[in-house]
């Protein structure tokens, strides 16, 4: 089949309630949506990234622009060729960024459309089995109007533990350590004994001193039952600095959401930056960028748990031998909120902890046509 139609267009769906993490503000997320496909009539391949709370525009147009003259009129199935073309392409503009997020959207839509016209799950595609795949519940983000910052996580560990989750993790970095250390230690306390604790940082200090002091302040915090992982405490441009606490620290290291391709991901393996690597196939290139970066890691011994899209990384998970979890948004939070632009029947289901996969083709979910347009920003379509 030839690809003939491509479709790019920019979402921004709101957050109803004053979100902050580390060290920035959420009041909506930007998400880049891709369509691709033969014909009006034929099967189409979706793809879809996060842009951040602005971009999506900009994604869409570099679509349009940039990637679609490459892939109109070629053969759909030649994925990996079409990856190269793209990069290539884009070695002036892009490598890094918001290019290569558009390239990773536009390579989930082509993976999509191959599953899709086989009539196969894509974890099947990819050599994987439709089956359950371990999950946590992800939140503890600051919000001022939930009271007490302790209480506040307190009480959403609960709510986790209500839904089925026994894994969680929360936001630190944004508040002093010693109120940090509190929240650590109100999370540790209404999980009862049960389940792990991970923290993310997103980046939030300065040098390795002030995270290696915050670790140990989280460590002591979390007592006896430890922690689970240390999530991206430094800049993701400072290598050396997380192989020096992944050397120090008893809880493990974890980065590689912001990394992209696996010539960055190399650098991390090969520096020891990490002991859980979290690649995120919305941002590091696509699904086959995802396929070699997971398999570089398993030859390393590394495992891996991706960064957000349940959606995406559950097709994903089931294929990859090394992932240990998928991380999970509630959507009754309204933090991570594709959802709301995914018809309520193919949301991500879950059960006591795990997501569960169905035998629907491609990705496994369908866009909700109408919200998608309340929230379209721009869109561009290329023939």
């Amino acid at each position: 089949m030839k690809i003939n139609i491509i479709k790019a267009r920019a979402v921004s769906v709101p957050v109803a309630r004053p979100t902050r993490i580390a060290k920035r503000v959420l009041d909506k997320r930007d998400y880049l949506v891709v369509e691709v496909a033969g014909d009006e009539s034929e099967v189409i391949g979706s793809g879809y990234v996060y842009t951040g709370t602005r971009g999506g525009a900009v994604a869409a147009k570099i679509v349009a622009e940039l990637l679609s003259p490459v892939l109109i009129g070629a053969d759909a199935d030649d994925i990996w060729g079409h990856w190269d073309r793209m990069y290539q392409e884009t070695l002036l503009t892009g490598r890094q960024g918001i290019v290569l997020r558009a390239i990773s959207a536009v390579d989930m839509a082509l993976w999509d459309l191959a599953a899709k016209r086989r009539s196969l799950p894509l974890c099947v595609m990819l050599g994987g089995a439709v089956r359950p795949v371990p999950a946590y519940a992800s939140g503890g983000y600051y919000r001022p109007d939930d009271g007490d910052w302790a209480d506040a996580v307190h009480r959403e560990i609960r709510f986790n533990i209500d839904h089925g989750f026994s894994d969680h993790k929360i936001k630190v970095g944004g508040l002093s350590i010693k109120e940090d250390a509190d929240r650590v230690r109100a999370a540790i306390d209404a999980m009862d004994g049960h389940g792990r604790l991970a923290l993310d940082a997103n980046n939030a200090y300065r040098d390795y001193s002030e995270a290696l002091l915050a670790a140990r302040a989280f460590e002591k915090a979390a007592g006896d039952s430890g922690l689970w992982w240390f999530e991206e405490p430094l800049s993701p441009d400072d290598y050396d600095g997380h192989t020096e606490l992944a050397r120090r620290l008893e809880t493990p290291v974890a980065t590689g959401e912001i990394h992209q391709t696996r010539h960055e991901f190399r650098r991390l393996i090969e520096k020891r930056s990490a002991d859980i690597l979290q690649p995120d196939v919305g941002v590091l290139g696509g699904v086959s960028e995802w396929i070699r970066i997971t398999r570089a890691a398993e030859s390393f011994g590394i495992s891996v748990a991706p960064h957000w899209h349940a959606n995406a990384h559950s097709q994903l998970a089931a294929a990859t031998p090394n992932c240990i979890a998928v991380e999970h948004f509630l959507l009754e939070k309204d933090i991570y909120n594709f959802e709301r632009i995914v018809t309520r029947e193919t949301r991500q289901a879950y059960k006591d902890g795990q997501l569960i996969l169905t035998d629907r083709a491609g990705w496994g979910f369908e866009f909700d046509c109408a919200v998608l347009d309340e929230f379209t920003v721009e869109k561009f379509m290329s023939s």
